[in-house]
């Protein structure tokens, strides 16, 4: 672990090829050893010659070697053969990085015939080996259980080299994607989250299968781009993080050596601000789970099952659904149709049950109480909880990140209401349920089974997505690992330890001028460590996006201008040397120092 996490930490310095080869001594290295890699490639060798080419070559330049062999590391496999694209290096000579291009057969659609299969086995018989499969679903929500079944019935002799496009893996030894991935059916993962999966992590960093972690808002717009004939787009989310720069590793060899990494993005300035290019996404098949279908492929989906599927279907080749409910033509009045028939070739009964996978009820007449101080840990996160929902106005539409910050809302005074947004799809969650009330359709970011309060509305993750980086959220309250003095923030990696993507927490930031970005976090780390540092040494989710920090100890506010912070209000009983003791940064005192409740 510690090698491989030596080898990614090369990363954080920044260092770009410009400049390590900035004089042309320095250019004509890089280049030779550029031409032993190419050369290496043509003769077929593999990866292990290259690796040693850039050890033996150029021990000087261990920055480039990363970059390098990023470009050097794709091989021919059943997908397609790798292609060479050349990018220019701070306006000077060109270099070459790899891109993939699919050479893979999609199944034919004839139009006129019936789009109903009798069955998953069926509908999915022709699929290739090497294609891209986009697969639908939340979690386990929503997930094409059916379809997902017959691919593994299929096993990796007949069908494998899988690109698999999911927001997450599924649930491990339980379904979605992660039935593929532990039948070594799947080749490559592209995500935003590998969450609790760690059959998948371990496969990620020894070699077995390559991860690309993108944002999730961004892969929404990937998906829905490819769908509407977009090459690419530029997005804010991900800005100055490891994703701009392409420096979050893809693939491991089985010694935990990084072997290939993710691709520099392009950027550009639009109105003062900046923005990364990224390209859509397009699938040889999708694989879809509706509520209700006519044999002319008109959809209806439930809730939040409809967060990828839709969008999916629009982008890919060949889309098979799997219903619930198969009904006659006519029978779906338009008005009710979420996704038109136009964009689905095959149609088959869905034979899985839905599954819940994280189940979380109320007691009868529970509400929204408080949760009992047992321990000075609640109490200290109560303590958050309370000042977070301070910042919470009345009517507002605010987003609630997992932990602490989803416990404001039961801090709010009597008859305040605010709209909460789920990332997943809804505007209007309520609380958990009723054990009677559980709908397996129906759960938040975190996976966890929720209701919807009256004037609810569910949609899809790219319009989601569309409500977050508009800015329309007007608070945004998350957890952090780290959060600088200048409002940096880092939540969602611990190299060595924590690596579980972004989900959508890049997007979440990324639009702090109109959405007000507010921490709640324990003031120190579990080792003691202070949060609140003046530089993040952690992975950052986004820079200079946090305005007001809120810790069990007291209440920062962030110029995010100046980089500065000013300790506005302090808990019970502590003295301001006491919060000094315990934080990294450097700040000020107001002058109206007040305490927290």
């Amino acid at each position: 672990m510690s090698n491989r996490w030596a080898k990614f930490g090369v990363s954080f310095l920044g260092v770009q090829l410009s400049a390590i080869c900035s004089d042309r001594g320095s250019l004509r290295s890089c280049s030779g050893l550029l031409s032993q890699i190419q050369l290496t490639q043509r003769r077929h060798r593999p990866m292990a010659a290259v690796s040693r080419i850039l050890r033996q070559t150029a021990p000087a330049i261990v920055a480039p070697a990363r970059t390098l062999q990023w470009a050097a590391t794709s091989t021919q496999r059943c997908r397609g053969i790798a292609s060479v694209r050349k990018w220019n290096v701070g306006g000077g000579r060109s270099f070459s990085q790899t891109s993939h291009w699919r050479s893979v057969a999609t199944p034919g659609v004839s139009r006129g015939d019936s789009k109903l299969f009798k069955s998953a086995d069926e509908a999915v018989a022709d699929i290739q080996s090497g294609s891209v499969l986009l697969s639908s679903g939340f979690g386990l929500c929503g997930i094409a259980s059916t379809l997902i079944a017959a691919l593994r019935n299929r096993g990796p002799e007949s069908l494998h080299s899988l690109t698999a496009v999911s927001n997450n893996a599924g649930a491990e030894g339980r379904g979605g994607l992660a039935l593929l991935t532990e039948n070594g059916q799947v080749d490559r993962m592209i995500m935003s989250y590998l969450g609790a999966n760690k059959t998948l992590e371990r496969q990620y960093l020894t070699g077995k299968i390559a991860v690309e972690l993108c944002p999730q808002g961004t892969l929404a717009e990937r998906i829905r781009a490819a769908g509407s004939g977009i090459p690419a787009f530029f997005t804010p989310t991900g800005g100055h993080t490891l994703v701009q720069e392409g420096a979050i590793p893809v693939r491991f060899d089985a010694d935990g050596n990084v072997v290939e990494y993710g691709k520099p993005r392009e950027t550009r300035t639009f109105g003062g601000r900046q923005f990364l290019m990224e390209t859509a996404l397009q699938g040889d098949v999708a694989i879809l789970r509706a509520w209700k279908v006519d044999k002319a492929g008109n959809c209806v989906f439930r809730y939040t099952t409809k967060s990828f599927g839709p969008l999916m279907a629009k982008a890919a080749r060949i889309s098979i659904v799997e219903a619930e409910h198969i009904v006659e033509v006519g029978e779906i009045d338009p008005n009710d149709v979420d996704l038109p028939g136009i964009f689905i070739d095959r149609i088959v009964p869905a034979t899985e049950p839905s599954q819940v996978e994280i189940l979380k009820t109320r007691a009868e007449g529970g509400g929204k109480d408080v949760k009992v101080a047992k321990s000075e840990a609640q109490v200290r996160r109560n303590r958050i909880a309370r000042r977070a929902a301070k910042e919470l106005k009345h009517g507002s539409y605010v987003n609630l990140g997992v932990g602490i910050p989803t416990l404001a809302p039961a801090f709010l005074p009597p008859g305040e209401q605010v709209w909460i947004q789920s990332e997943n799809g809804i505007l209007g969650m309520g609380d958990y349920p009723l054990p009677e009330e559980v709908d397996p359709d129906i759960v938040n970011a975190g996976k966890e089974t929720v209701t919807l309060v009256p004037g609810a509305a569910t949609f899809d993750s790219s319009e989601s997505f569309s409500m977050i980086r508009g800015g329309h959220v007007d608070v945004s309250i998350l957890g952090a690992l780290q959060v600088g003095a200048n409002g940096d923030l880092a939540n969602y990696m611990i190299p060595g330890k924590v690596f579980k993507g972004m989900g959508g927490a890049m997007d979440l930031v990324s639009n702090p001028d109109n959405t007000k970005i507010v921490v709640a976090t324990e003031h120190v780390a579990k080792d003691g460590t202070s949060k609140v540092v003046q530089t993040c040494s952690l992975p950052l989710t986004g820079a200079r996006v946090v305005s007001t920090i809120i810790t069990d100890l007291c209440v920062f506010q962030v110029d995010r201008e100046q980089g500065t912070l000013t300790l506005t209000e302090i808990a019970p009983g502590l003295t301001v040397d006491e919060v000094k003791a315990k934080t990294d940064a450097t700040f000020t005192v107001a002058e109206n120092l007040k305490e927290m409740e």
